[in-house]
């Protein structure tokens, strides 16, 4: 599982590297859309953070980036990263795609079901089409670098 949380993490970090380039090619009408859309002007895990603050009672930064949205943005990639390590020993189907299976399931769940019913997004159709095409493929790419490291620490062993 620890494997798994890396792997996971670095995935993130791949997919971050893949989705800026992706956001700075974008039409700028579908960015602004796309910024309309976000709760509070936030991504995801700084909404979650400031959803939590308000539950809390907790005061949390305001500014984006910031190390606790940080935090939940490589969380939502090592937790999940985690269990997949072991989903992908007990379910080889999983494995789909060299891991591209695993993070088209994380983009459909994360983003176009949870964020949404969780309030920390906009339903799906408050985004323009390029906001989900690039975390489409970004996600993608997470799962075939989870994968592929975890397929490399499966060797190393």
């Amino acid at each position: 599982m620890v494997l798994g949380a890396v792997a996971g993490a670095a995935g993130v970090w791949v997919m971050d590297r893949l989705g800026w380039f992706m956001y700075n090619w974008e039409d700028p009408s579908a960015l602004a859309q796309e910024h309309r859309a976000r709760p509070g002007g936030r991504d995801v895990a700084h909404a979650m953070v400031a959803k939590a603050g308000e539950v809390t009672g907790l005061q949390v930064p305001a500014e984006q980036p910031n190390a606790a949205g940080l935090a939940v943005h490589y969380g939502l990639g090592a937790v999940p990263g985690a269990l997949y390590a072991v989903a992908r020993r007990e379910v080889p189907g999983v494995r789909a795609g060299n891991g591209a299976l695993y993070g088209f399931g994380l983009f459909a769940m994360n983003d176009e079901v949870a964020a949404p019913l969780l309030g920390v997004a906009s339903g799906p159709t408050a985004y323009p089409w390029q906001a989900h095409v690039r975390g489409l493929v970004a996600h993608t790419v997470l799962g075939v670098v989870t994968e592929s490291l975890l397929k490399l620490f499966d060797r190393a062993r």
